[in-house]
């Protein structure tokens, strides 16, 4: 009886089990860890050679960016040639405003009221081309701030660049929902990367869907008529008509109004954009690989140079679409060629990324 209690009541007591697990040897056919001195290097994936990329992401062009506004001597020759010019303007109307009043007083006043009206309807014009061009300066802007703010996790910047968005987007109709669903949303706690992701969504869902129709039709122009031209300077033409058009409606779409200069920045940025990437023609022998080697051998000269064209219209589109775009792709899926390649070429999303089919 007092065994028992004295082995209820008795201390506990270590065990060196440790120590006899690490001097325990290892079991015959393992391998006991090891570490190795040289540095595991990955190889990225646009390198990997066992990583296959299709045609059409191949033709996809890269996001575009604007590029930065850097000092230069042209532009600065440029100013004070054009002041230079309108000085030497402004003396010749004088000249001519003091001429006619020494004839007539009547063709002196008439001279005085022209150069009037004409000089209201230039600061006008002055003043909507400015406007555009500082309308799509904010909107880069805007861009930047909503992708940081995204970054860096703050959700008050990022409650602040969505109240920018929305009222950037109020005149847009397609936003109606979106903006309702943001504001139900102000009293929510919300991280900022999920903030500006239901931004997206709710904001530019639409706007995206117009987007892509507006470059597919335009694409689709573009492919039918210089099928059918007659004369290379007419696809030329018209290739930069339907690409003014297009740019237009895309920096309209999401709340930029550019004047007839900030049509230009934006063609300039656009073009400059493809040719810097290598992005701004597509080659016979990758149109070969989107059409397949048998059909393109079966198509005219004539209608694969609308193909081509279609789809160098549709580049133009998505890097117009990045740049007018006022909020980086996150949500979102960035189109590329592909969602264009099967209306463009019908019949070949069976064969894409398959040559010779």
């Amino acid at each position: 009886m007092s065994d028992e209690i004295n082995h209820r009541h008795r201390k506990p007591t270590a065990f060196p089990v440790e120590q006899e697990v690490r001097q325990t040897p290892p079991e015959p056919g393992r391998r006991s860890p090891s570490s190795f001195d040289d540095k595991v290097v990955m190889t990225p994936d646009a390198e990997d050679p066992f990583i296959q990329t299709t045609v059409a992401e191949a033709l996809t062009p890269p996001e575009a960016r604007p590029p930065r506004r850097r000092f230069s001597f042209g532009k600065v020759a440029a100013g004070a040639t054009a002041i230079l010019v309108s000085l030497a303007l402004g003396l010749w109307i004088d000249r001519l405003v003091r001429d006619l009043f020494s004839r007539t007083d009547w063709l002196g006043y008439a001279a005085v009221t022209v150069v009037a009206v004409g000089a209201i309807a230039f600061l006008i014009v002055v003043a909507r081309e400015l406007a555009g061009m500082m309308q799509l300066t904010a909107i880069q802007t805007l861009k930047t701030d909503v992708a940081q703010a995204a970054a860096s996790g703050n959700a008050k910047a990022a409650r602040a660049a969505i109240s920018r968005l929305a009222h950037l987007l109020a005149a847009n109709p397609r936003t109606a929902r979106g903006r309702a669903r943001l504001t139900e949303t102000e009293g929510d706690i919300i991280d900022a990367p999920h903030l500006v992701e239901l931004a997206e969504r709710e904001l530019l869902t639409p706007l995206d869907r117009d987007a892509r129709r507006i470059i597919l039709s335009a694409s689709k122009r573009v492919s039918i008529v210089t099928a059918v031209s007659p004369r290379a300077l007419v696809d030329i033409g018209y290739v930069l008509y339907e690409s003014a058009r297009m740019i237009r409606a895309m920096a309209e779409l999401y709340g930029g109004h550019p004047g007839t200069l900030g049509l230009l920045r934006l063609m300039r940025d656009v073009i400059a954009h493809l040719a810097v990437t290598g992005s701004i023609a597509v080659g016979d022998s990758l149109m070969q690989q989107v059409l397949g080697h048998g059909l393109a051998s079966k198509l005219s000269a004539r209608l694969g140079e609308g193909v081509i064209n279609g789809l160098m219209t549709a580049r133009i589109g998505i890097a117009a679409m990045d740049l007018c775009r006022p909020m980086p792709f996150r949500a979102l899926k960035r189109p590329g060629i592909g969602d264009f390649l099967a209306d463009l070429t019908p019949g070949t999303s069976r064969t894409e990324g398959a040559p010779g089919l």
